[in-house]
Formats: C-alpha cells, sequence, structure tokens
C-alpha cells in the first residue's frame, strides 16, 4: 500500500496562508518542559525522552532532525498514516468553516459522519453518541446498560483496560491503573482469556474455553444473579494484546444475555480494520449489542464512539450532552478516515502485513529464547519477553525499546508486568518496512546480555 508521505506541503501551506501566520515550529527544550509543567505521572518512553516535532505517513522527526519508522501510531490511534492528505485537507476545511456547535445543534459533518457509521457497523447497530475519548465511550456504555436493564452490576475480565475515569479504574483489572482502588461499585471481574498464563492451569483447546464458562460461575456466585452486561476489550490491549480463543465471545455474549444482560463490545484498540476486518468481534461470529470505539477511528484527533440499537439507544432519556461530542472537525476527520481505509481496503492490507509480521516474530521467537508467546491478530502483534519459568522480563523490554529506537524504529510495550511488546503499525505499512521493523528487532535482540 502507499505511505502516503506526499502532498503534505501544500496543505500546510494552504492552512498557513489562511490564517495569514507563518508555519509554526516546535520550541526548544519540549521534553524538559514536559517533565517541569506536567504531572510526574505522564511519563514519557524511553530513557532520554524523545521529543517528537513532525510526521508524515508512516514516519515521525525528532527535535534533533533524525527520522523513525512509527510502529506504535501514538498508540493504536494513527491509522492511515500521520497527517494523511485527505484527512488533513477535510480538517483544514472544516476549520475554516464551523469548528463548534456542541450536541444542542445538528452540524453536516457529525450527521455525515453517523450515517457513514449506520452504514458499517454490524447487525441493527445504527445508533451513536459521540464524545472526547474511549473512557467516556465505555463510561456511556456502562450508563446505557445500566439503565436499559434496571440492574447495576457488570462483568469486566482481569487484565483489562477502560480508562483513567473513577468508573473506568474501578472495570479496569490491573493494579497499576487503580491508583484510587475501586471507587465506583458495581463492577465483579472474571478471569481473562490469556492462554500462555491460563489463571486455570489448563491448555486450549482441551480446556473447552473455561475461562468464557467462568463468567457464569462469577454471575452466581458475585451477582444476584442478573447483570447489566459484560464490558470487554476484544483483544485486551494494555493487558498485553491478549487474544481470545475463537469461541469466546459467543459463549460469553449467551451467558450474560441469558442473566438478562448487553454485550459490550470494547473496541478502541481493535476496531477500524486494525485486525484485519473492519472490526474485531467480526473474528468471533457475534453481533454485539453496545460498541465502543476511539484511536484510530479518526487518525488522532480525540473522538470516542458508542454504537447500539434504536431500541436500546431510547432507554437513555433527555438530557444527555456532550459539549465537544461530535465536534464538526472531529467529525470530518473521522469521516475522512473511514473513507480512506475503505477505498483503500486498509482492513486487506492489516490482513496481509499483520501475517508477515506474524511470521517474522514467529522467526525470532525460534531463536530467541527470551521471546515467550507470540500473539495478535492484524496489525495488533505482541511478543511477550520472560526468563526461566515464565518469570516476566520488563528489563530486556525496556533494552529492546532502546535498542529499536536507535535503528529508526519506534514500537510500543504494555501487559500487567511491562514485559510484552506492543506492535501496531499504521495500516498503510508496506512489506518492506515490515521487514525493516522485524530487522530492528532482530538486532536488538541479538543485543540482549542472554542471546
Amino acid at each position: 500500500m502507499p505511505d502516503h508521505e506526499t502532498g503534505k506541503k501544500s496543505i500546510r501551506a494552504s492552512a498557513a496562508a489562511a490564517t495569514g501566520a507563518p508555519e509554526v515550529k516546535a520550541s526548544s527544550g519540549a521534553a524538559e518542559k514536559h517533565r517541569r509543567y506536567l504531572f510526574p505521572c505522564a511519563a514519557t518512553y524511553y530513557e532520554q525522552p524523545l521529543t517528537l516535532v513532525r510526521g508524515e505517513g508512516m514516519h515521525v522527526w525528532d527535535d534533533a532532525g533524525r527520522k523513525y519508522l512509527d510502529c506504535f501510531g501514538g498508540v493504536l490511534t494513527v491509522s492511515v498514516g500521520h497527517c494523511h492528505p485527505e484527512v488533513t485537507d477535510a480538517i483544514v476545511r472544516q476549520a475554516q468553516t464551523l469548528v463548534h456547535t456542541s450536541t444542542l445543534y445538528a452540524n453536516p459533518a457529525l450527521s455525515d459522519l453517523a450515517e457513514a457509521l449506520a452504514r458499517v457497523l454490524p447487525g441493527d447497530l445504527d445508533r451513536v453518541f459521540l464524545t472526547n475519548s474511549g473512557t467516556e465511550a465505555d463510561e456511556t456504555a456502562v450508563l446505557l446498560a445500566r439503565v436499559h436493564t434496571g440492574v447495576q452490576e457488570i462483568i469486566v475480565l482481569r487484565y483489562g483496560y477502560s480508562g483513567r475515569s473513577m468508573m473506568a479504574m474501578a472495570a479496569s483489572g490491573q493494579a497499576p491503573w487503580k491508583q484510587a482502588g475501586n471507587p465506583v461499585p458495581g463492577f465483579v471481574h472474571a478471569v481473562a482469556p490469556y492462554c500462555y498464563r491460563c489463571p486455570l492451569k489448563l491448555t486450549y483447546p482441551s480446556c473447552e474455553v473455561a475461562c468464557a464458562r467462568d463468567v457464569e460461575e462469577v454471575i452466581q456466585t458475585a451477582t444476584s444473579g442478573r447483570v447489566a452486561g459484560i464490558l470487554a476489550e476484544v483483544i485486551i490491549g494494555s493487558g498485553g494484546f491478549l487474544v481470545p480463543p475463537k469461541e469466546y465471545f459467543q459463549i460469553v455474549a449467551d451467558t450474560v444475555r441469558r442473566a438478562g444482560g448487553l454485550f459490550i463490545a470494547d473496541e478502541v484498540q481493535t476496531g477500524w480494520a486494525r485486525t484485519g476486518k473492519m472490526f474485531g468481534i467480526e473474528h468471533y461470529g457475534v453481533v454485539p449489542d453496545v460498541m465502543t470505539f476511539a484511536k484510530g477511528m479518526a487518525n488522532g484527533t480525540p473522538v470516542g464512539c458508542t454504537a447500539t440499537t434504536g431500541a436500546i439507544a431510547a432507554s437513555l432519556k433527555p438530557l444527555s450532552f456532550s459539549t465537544f461530542g461530535g465536534n464538526p472537525v472531529t467529525s470530518a476527520a473521522a469521516l475522512a478516515t473511514l473513507r480512506v481505509i475503505q477505498r483503500q481496503k486498509l482492513a486487506d492490507n492489516a490482513r496481509a502485513l499483520g501475517e508477515r509480521l506474524h511470521a517474522g516474530l514467529r522467526d525470532l521467537q525460534r531463536r530467541y529464547t527470551v521471546i515467550g508467546d507470540v500473539r495478535g491478530l492484524g496489525l495488533m502483534q505482541g511478543c511477550e519477553l520472560v526468563k526461566d519459568h515464565k518469570t516476566p522480563d520488563p528489563q530486556s523490554v525496556g533494552r529492546i525499546l532502546e535498542g529499536t529506537r536507535r535503528r529508526g524504529v519506534l514500537i510500543g510495550k504494555g501487559g500487567l508486568w511491562g514485559n510484552v511488546l506492543r506492535i501496531a503499525p499504521p495500516l498503510t505499512v508496506t512489506g518492506a518496512q515490515i521487514d525493516e521493523l522485524v530487522a530492528a528487532l532482530d538486532a536488538s535482540f541479538a543485543e540482549l546480555p542472554e542471546a
């Protein structure tokens, strides 16, 4: 697929001309100002923080002018490449026309986006509520499930991550993200579909997907027997790119629905062609009652979206309001992003290039014992690094991140113990760039003391 690193200069020039201002350049000392003025919790990657000042297509540049192949995309958010000409043009045109209305008024950018979403969403999901982030999208989905069912209790998964609000912290299944504990009641955690570290000490497929069947026991022992629903990431992202078995969601959705609840598929990371299909849940043969989106939906412009059926959406009565949800500029960016994904068949590219990446990572696993597991779908691939007896090895993850940075490649990390390499390049990545990524990983693994 094309890299889309052309056409940016004319767009930037037209934007500057429209405002009568010169193109703005980053000020010096950005990393030091970040450290000095932001909350200390806003941590950065790398021993020496990286300051990014420009992006085009698959690449970003730092303040020293060095070019990097971006294989993390701002945490799976830059979906069609940095500053894609069509998305940038849509943003500029909308910013020159109408920047803000709030949801108290209709605006063409929002209504056109909503229509386009209704046409591509699965089943009868044709109603959307736009917000600013994945956290808000999940909040809206939980509120919707509780109001629709009249029940408070929500099943969530261990290792999961739902955001940084009070509700999202309670729903998340990782201690590092729970600085306030569990401030919002009503969430009960089922075991995660974590095959590499099966919490039930079983092996797939002879386990008969016991992790999915645990949801039934959780409902019977940790709730009133009725639930509002289950909120589950289709692939558990921050928890280490945990991919459930293919039968998992059919079992879970049926169990929850029999208990009166809704199946909420969190597609904040897996949505919009990331996994090789338009939506990650399409790999599992079940249509959710509610879906949530964010990240790659608008190629980096802040957005959140909760989608459901007309009947379920009608459960929320006026007043409900979002000041910035459905912002015209964000809506224009999201619609342009969706059109690029569809026209360029980027789901197909994610599937084909994801297979190439997965094969390359498997080859590395055969040669480097520190790689305990390789897992993922499409362009969402993880490598779990371990010592003897599957002991998590976050130190090696840190070394690999530093090694790939020196070689001009950016990747991410995650997992409860910080021992998982998370690799998720924009959907426009080429075969040559996948090979460049794998080569950088290979050379970095070769530098490890135990290699």
